[in-house]
């Protein structure tokens, strides 16, 4: 049975640790409000600007005038998969939730006899896929250094992942982020960014609308379709962001709340403790007593 002091150091400890995840709580809870208004302001950019890419691709996607970053390299052997993830931890399954989709889809593609390449973004992520896929992480991207994310850092991104593949690195893109929901609830999600994919059936979610261009479509989709990279990054960058500060909103909420059950199974067992000593203690005073 453990000492009286050592279960007074173990309660201390425990309350001690309570006090830093209530704070980390109240911390998360401060920066997701922030963070969740940044990431639902990007999705109807995002979105309206992907679908208006497909309605200009869609006269020329089989066109051998088709900018690269639409048409393809023509081969589907090489696959760059675009992690992103934290960098810091304490925030429950995000990070592994993201890696796991990842290593899924690696899975699948290596056994179809495809090449796999990785570039991570985030600390996370590549901590734990390089115990794997070390040698096919050609790239990892640490953003510690940044306070608030901006478009410049995911247009930073996207010009590389472009530069690779214009260089022939491999001839499709995959982004991997976690889509926020709720503070419970974030969904990893995969989305092919290279080349751009085209609605089928003619569905550019535009309501039917057919629209003349000036300049011209090939020139339209040379200067939007990189950027569009840059978009979809800096859009899963910014749902990570509040993903992560809702899962750590809620992992810290857990902790606090197993701190005090601890705490009190603790507490209990040092009252039971030293009211059996305290009892054991009048017994030999009783004894004695009578022995006299």
């Amino acid at each position: 049975m453990p000492s009286l002091k050592a279960l007074r150091s173990r309660i201390a400890s425990v309350k001690a640790t309570q006090k830093i995840t209530k704070a980390m709580q109240m911390v998360a809870a401060a920066k997701l409000r922030r963070a969740q208004v940044a990431a639902e302001a990007a999705r109807p950019y995002a979105e309206r600007m992907e679908r208006a890419l497909g309605n200009i691709a869609m006269s020329l996607k089989d066109s051998p005038e088709a900018p690269k970053l639409l048409r393809g390299t023509g081969k589907n052997e090489v696959h760059l998969l675009l992690v992103c993830t934290a960098e810091r931890g304490l925030c429950g399954p995000f990070n592994s939730a993201i890696v796991r989709l990842a290593r899924e889809r690696a899975a699948a593609l290596e056994a179809e006899g495809k090449e796999v390449k990785f570039v991570c973004v985030g600390r996370k992520g590549f901590d734990q896929l390089k115990r794997q896929y070390e040698k096919q992480i050609i790239e990892a991207i640490d953003l510690r250094s940044v306070r608030v994310l901006s478009y410049e850092h995911a247009d930073g991104i996207g010009q590389k992942i472009v530069a690779l593949y214009h260089e022939g690195a491999f001839d499709v893109a995959h982004l991997f982020y976690s889509r926020f929901k709720s503070v419970i609830v974030q969904t990893p999600t995969a989305q092919q960014i290279i080349p751009l994919v085209v609605p089928e059936g003619g569905d550019s979610g535009l309501g039917g609308a057919v629209y003349e261009y000036e300049p011209d479509e090939e020139e339209i989709l040379a200067e939007l379709l990189p950027r569009n990279v840059s978009t979809q990054i800096f859009r899963a960058l910014l749902e990570n962001a509040a993903s992560e500060q809702g899962a750590r909103m809620s992992a810290m909420d857990n902790a606090t709340r197993n701190a005090g059950d601890m705490i009190k199974k603790q507490t209990l067992t040092y009252n039971r403790t030293r009211q059996a000593m305290i009892t054991k203690e009048l017994i030999e005073i009783i004894s004695g007593a009578e022995a006299l």
